[in-house]
Order: structure tokens, then sequence, then C-alpha cells
């Protein structure tokens, strides 16, 4: 019987990120949980690569990269951003006929059937943006407070954001994937009732788990979630025949 120790977790990041937001995830996962991020064009080692700007050629994109590596047991994580990425990435799977992940975590996004009301900030003045950014809290103010260095990040936050301002829901089958909803207590960006809205995207069952913190939780309740995860594996392959 398989084990959560063979199972990949495919991480995708939240808008601006990269795979270095899960750098300290292998330290801290259940043993042998293997935590695979996955790196955007635009950041990280793809720094020089252009970011995409709609979503539907990044998941093609990333079916393309995925398609010869699902030869074991994986589950998809994201973030923000990455939680549409990740459910969308599920359904291009189901689509091409190929493995589908055990598991879909879904961290911070609101169920991808509920419309938009945060402001659009792919098109927004840089200062509109940067004072986003510290609602979110998720990026240092020194940061924020460096035009060179921001000089460097706009223009990925920005094809980020048109990504997920852009998107367009399709009404297609539930996933036959269990889902988890994670979210943040004091998120103030997406609410309650949009987490819940995920149940409508499984016919395997969802379930939601709220952690302390905003927007940014997953950084400041890494270990709680990560055995979360564990454990939500565990019970997965415990109940396989």
């Amino acid at each position: 019987m398989d084990t959560p120790a063979s199972v990949r977790l495919f991480c995708l990041p939240y808008a601006g990120g990269g795979a270095a937001a899960y750098r300290g995830w292998t330290a801290a996962s259940p043993p042998g949980l293997h935590i695979c991020p996955l790196e955007l064009p635009g950041r990280g080692r793809r720094i020089n690569e252009a970011p995409f700007t709609r979503l539907r050629p990044l998941v093609r994109a990333l079916t393309d990269a995925l398609e010869d590596v699902l030869d074991r047991p994986f589950a998809l994580f994201g973030h923000s951003m990455g939680a549409l990425i990740a459910f969308e990435l599920a359904r291009a799977l189901r689509a091409r006929g190929l493995p589908q992940p055990v598991h879909l975590f879904v961290s911070g996004g609101a169920s991808p059937d509920v419309p938009r009301t945060r402001p659009e900030l792919h098109a927004a003045t840089d200062e509109e943006v940067r004072s986003e950014l510290r609602l979110l809290n998720g990026t240092p103010g020194e940061l924020l407070d460096n035009a060179e260095l921001m000089e460097l990040m706009l223009p990925t936050l920005r094809a980020d954001f048109s990504v997920l301002e852009t998107y367009e829901y399709r009404d297609e089958p539930p996933l036959a994937v269990p889902i988890t909803v994670l979210g943040g207590t004091a998120d103030p960006t997406v609410r309650l009732p949009s987490l819940h809205g995920w149940r409508r995207q499984t016919s395997e069952g969802s379930r939601l788990l709220l952690y302390p913190g905003d927007h940014f939780f997953l950084h400041t309740s890494t270990d709680a979630l990560l055995t979360d995860i564990g454990n939500t594996l565990s019970r997965r392959f415990s109940a396989t025949p």
C-alpha cells in the first residue's frame, strides 16, 4: 500500500512569488513527503523568461512539463494565485486523460466561480500596486520602499495580476479529487463564504481548515499546515484498499 512518503506535493506560488516561497518546507514536512516547488517564468532561476499574462497558456505549459513525472501519486498545493493555477491544472490533466492528483490543497484563494471584487492591478499605478502589497502583508517593507528592487519586481507582479484578473471561469463537472481548503482567520482579502465555495468543485468531498494569520498565514503557520497536509494524505492512503 502507498504511504504519504511516496507522494510528491507540487507547490504553486502566489502572485510575485516563486519556488523560494517553499524553501523551508522540505525540512518542516512529514518524513518522506516530497516537496516539489514549481518555478514559473519571470522569477527565481527563470528570471530571464517572460512571465505569462494569461492563465490558460500557463496551465498548458505546466501540463506539458509535468506529463512525464506523474508516474507516482502526487498532490497539488497552491496559495492565492497558486490555488487557481492548481485547480485549473487538475482540470487540464483530466482533459488530457493524465493521472489526477490524489488531493488538491487550495490555500488563501476564493473559489474560482466567485466573481472578483478586488481592484484590478495589472494596469494600476506603481503606488496602487505597492498599497495592495502592503495590505496583503507578504512583501517586506524595505523591498516596497526600494525603488530599484520594485522596478525589477513589478513586471512579474503585473503579469501575475493579469493572470488572475483576466481569468474567466468555465463551468465543468466537479473534479473527482478531494479538496482541502486552507484559510487565514485574519485574511483581509479572502472571506469565509468564498472559501466555502470550493465545495462545488469536487465530487469527492471538501473540508475547510483555518489558521491564525493574514493572507500569508502559510509563512506564519507552516508547521501546523504541513502537519495537516501529512495527516490528510495519511488518511487518504490508509483508506485505500
